[in-house]
């Protein structure tokens, strides 16, 4: 089954990097190859934000789409998703933000995707771009931070 972590350090706060990694709505105008995202359902439980989600993936022609949970819990900068419905078998991310250095203006993201999907087909398919596909989303967030920072001088 396809997995990648990686953590590293980038020079936003916490607080931006988990509103962008939170909102997932927004998520169709930045992140490759997410078409569409549609919450289904909201609640709170504790301290959690629970989402079910619609997303809808296009690449080159295909479009697919799957049903996911997002726990987003903000206190603790950390973001959990879990595929429950579509194309599928398997899928989780993980993100953990944590402020970083005396001045916590930059922060470390801790990042983990495991999937599989139910399509041996796909499978084959997606698995030879995988490592593309997840280096590009990942620098889309970083990039999203950029635009939504104030500018360093």
């Amino acid at each position: 089954m396809p997995s990648h972590s990686e953590s590293r350090v980038v020079p936003y706060t916490a607080d931006l990097m988990y509103s962008i990694v939170a909102d997932v709505e927004r998520y169709p105008q930045f992140v490759p190859w997410c078409a569409d995202l549609k919450i289904l359902k909201r609640e709170e439980v504790g301290p959690r934000e629970i989402l079910l989600c619609e997303t809808v993936v296009g690449f080159k022609g295909l479009r697919e789409r799957y049903t996911s949970r997002a726990t987003l819990v903000a206190r603790d900068h950390r973001v959990d998703v879990e595929a429950v419905d579509g194309l599928f078998r398997k899928l989780e991310t993980h993100w953990r933000i944590a402020p970083e250095g005396p001045d916590a203006k930059s922060c470390r993201i801790d990042f983990s995707i495991q999937f599989e999907f139910k399509s041996r087909v796909l499978g084959a398919v997606a698995g030879g771009a995988f490592s593309l596909v997840i280096a590009r989303m990942t620098h889309a967030f970083e990039e999203r931070a950029k635009g939504l920072s104030p500018k360093r001088r």
